[in-house]
C-alpha cells in the first residue's frame, strides 16, 4: 500500500502495454485531464487509434526508444520485468508506477466509489456508472470491461465523483482511497499471488480500513466472506457499514418480484426508524425491472442502488435507471442466434462465477437445454478449483471443456483440463477450433442456450458457433 501521488507531479507519462483494457482506461482519463501521454503495445489494437486521435503518442512494438522524454512510466502486472521499455526506465531512474497507482493519481480529490470483490466488479461498476450518468451526475469512471451503453470503459466526467473497479488480484486495490467501497463477495482466489485464503480475507480487511470515518462500506449480506468483512469492520467502528441482499437482516433487502423484476426494501427495525444511514425511509419498497438475468445481477443492482442514493440520487430515479442497464461486454453478452439457438459469452473464470453464469443461462433457457463451452484460465486456478469447476459445469446439460488458457503462467506438471473433465457427468474434453465449434452446434437444439465461458480466447468462439448453427 502506497500513498497516492499527485497527478500534477507525473509530468509526461508513458504507458507500457497501453492497449490493455485497464491501461487504456487510465491513459484515456489522463489525456482528458491534459496530461501528456505516450504509450506502446506489442500489437496494434483499436483502442490505441482512439487514444492517438485523442492526443496520445502511440507506438506499436516495444523499444527503449519509445520511452523518449517521459518523466513517469506506468506498467501493469502483465508486463515482464525484462521489457526493454521498463529496462530503459530503470536505467534512466524514472519512477515506475503500477496501473492502479496511476489511476489513483487521476482520482485526486474526487469522491471515489471503489467496487471490489472476487466476482461482479465490472458489472456492478458499470451499473453504478450508468445509473449516475442517467441521474445527471456525470462521473469519471474506469471499468475493467467495455460497456456498450457508455461506448467506452473509461472517461473523464464533469462531476467530482469517480467510479472505479478495484482489482484485488494482485493487492493493488489498496492503492485507492475510496469514500464509498462496495464489496460484492470475498472468496479464495488468486492464490498464485496471496498464497492462502486467509491472506485474501486479510487484504479485504485492509481495503475496508482505507475508508474514512464518514465513509461507507456496502457489503453483500448473501456472501459469507463479504458478510464477515462487514461484521469485522462494524466491530472496529472505523467507518459506516451497510449490507444488501436477500438475507432478512440486510439493510437493503431484495425480494422476488417475478420474472425479470425484484423489489428492494429498507429494513424496518423495532423502533420504526431506518438504521441504514442512507436517505431512505424504512419500509419503503422500490421495484426494479432489470434487463440482465440472474440473481447475481439483482444483487449487483442492489449495490448500485445503495451507492446512488448515498450520493443523492432519488431512490425512485435510481430504480428506473437500473432498468435501462443492458450489461457489460463479456458479462452474459448476447453474441447472436442461429437455428433458434441463442449464444451468449461470459468472462467467468472462478467456480462461483461459472455457476452464476449458468444459472442466468438456465433462467433464459426456460424449459430448454443449456450447453457450455468452458476454457479454464490459469494452471494454478485449475489445480486449486478443479472439483468446484466440475460441480458448476455439471449444472449444464452439456459441458465441453477446452485446454487451459495459460495467460501469464508456465505449465504445472500434471495439471490439465482433465482434472475437471474426469469429474463431469455430462461433458468431455474437446480440442479447440473447428472440433469445438462443431461439437457445440451438434449438441444444441431449437430454443436451447449456448454459453461460452472463460477469461481467455474462448470469447472468439461465440460468433463462430452462431455461424456454424446457421450453416
Amino acid at each position: 500500500m502506497t500513498q497516492p501521488v499527485s497527478l500534477n507531479s507525473l509530468g509526461r507519462v508513458h504507458f507500457v502495454g497501453i492497449g490493455g483494457v485497464g491501461m487504456s482506461a487510465v491513459a484515456r482519463i489522463m489525456v482528458a485531464r491534459e496530461v501528456p501521454v505516450s504509450g506502446s503495445d506489442a500489437k496494434d489494437l483499436p483502442v490505441m487509434k482512439e487514444l492517438e486521435a485523442a492526443g496520445a503518442r502511440i507506438a506499436v512494438g516495444y523499444s527503449a526508444l519509445n520511452v523518449g522524454d517521459a518523466q513517469t512510466v506506468v506498467a501493469g502486472s502483465a508486463i515482464r520485468r525484462d521489457n526493454p521499455e521498463l529496462e530503459a526506465a530503470r536505467a534512466a531512474g524514472l519512477p515506475i508506477l503500477h496501473r492502479s497507482e496511476a489511476l489513483a493519481a487521476t482520482m485526486g480529490g474526487d469522491r471515489v466509489v471503489a467496487v471490489a470483490g472476487t466476482h461482479g466488479k465490472s458489472t456492478t461498476t458499470s451499473m453504478i456508472t450508468v445509473l449516475l450518468k442517467e441521474a445527471g451526475l456525470d462521473p469519471s469512471f474506469a471499468i475493467g470491461a467495455n460497456v456498450p451503453s457508455l461506448g467506452v470503459n473509461a472517461a473523464h466526467g464533469e462531476s467530482d465523483i469517480f467510479v472505479a473497479e478495484a482489482d484485488e488480484s494482485d493487492g493493488s486495490f489498496l492503492n485507492y482511497r475510496p469514500r464509498i467501497a462496495v464489496v460484492t463477495n470475498v472468496e479464495a482466489d488468486h492464490l498464485d499471488h496471496y498464497g492462502t485464503p486467509e491472506a485474501v480475507f486479510a487484504s479485504f480487511d485492509s481495503f475496508a480500513a482505507l475508508l474514512p470515518a464518514d465513509g461507507l462500506l456496502l457489503a453483500c449480506a448473501d456472501d459469507e466472506g463479504a458478510r464477515s468483512l462487514a461484521s469485522r469492520t462494524r466491530a472496529a467502528g472505523t467507518t459506516r457499514v451497510r449490507t444488501y441482499g436477500t438475507s432478512g437482516d440486510a439493510d437493503i433487502r431484495l425480494h422476488d418480484g417475478g420474472p425479470g423484476a425484484v423489489w428492494l426494501s429498507v429494513r424496518m427495525p423495532a423502533n420504526g426508524q431506518s438504521q441504514t444511514g442512507l436517505p431512505l425511509p424504512a419500509g419503503e419498497r422500490y421495484r426494479l425491472e432489470l434487463q440482465v438475468p440472474g440473481r447475481h445481477n439483482a444483487l449487483n443492482a442492489a449495490a448500485a442502488f445503495a451507492v446512488a442514493v448515498e450520493l443523492g440520487v432519488a431512490p425512485e430515479m435510481a430504480a428506473v435507471a437500473l432498468g435501462h442497464f443492458t450489461g457489460a461486454s463479456r458479462r452474459f453478452e448476447f453474441k447472436g442466434e442461429g437455428r433458434g439457438v441463442r449464444v451468449y459469452d461470459d468472462y467467468a473464470h472462478h467456480p462461483t462465477e461459472v455457476l452464476a453464469a449458468l444459472s442466468a443461462a438456465r433462467s433464459v433457457a426456460g424449459e430448454h437445454k443449456v450447453h457450455v463451452l468452458f476454457q479454464p484460465h490459469l494452471f494454478s486456478r485449475t489445480r486449486e478449483f478443479a472439483r468446484e469447476f466440475a460441480e458448476a459445469l455439471n449444472t449444464a446439460d452439456t459441458a465441453l471443456v477446452l485446454d487451459i488458457y495459460p495467460a501469464r503462467e508456465d505449465p504445472i506438471p500434471g495439471v490439465t483440463s482433465r482434472l475437471i473433465t474426469d469429474r463431469l457427468t455430462s461433458g468431455r474434453l474437446v480440442a479447440g477450433g473447428k472440433e469445438a465449434t462443431e461439437a457445440v452446434a451438434a449438441a444444441a437444439g431449437t430454443g436451447d442456450v449456448v454459453l461460452t465461458v472463460g477469461a481467455g480466447d474462448v470469447t472468439a468462439y461465440g460468433s463462430q458457433i452462431v455461424e456454424a448453427l446457421d450453416g
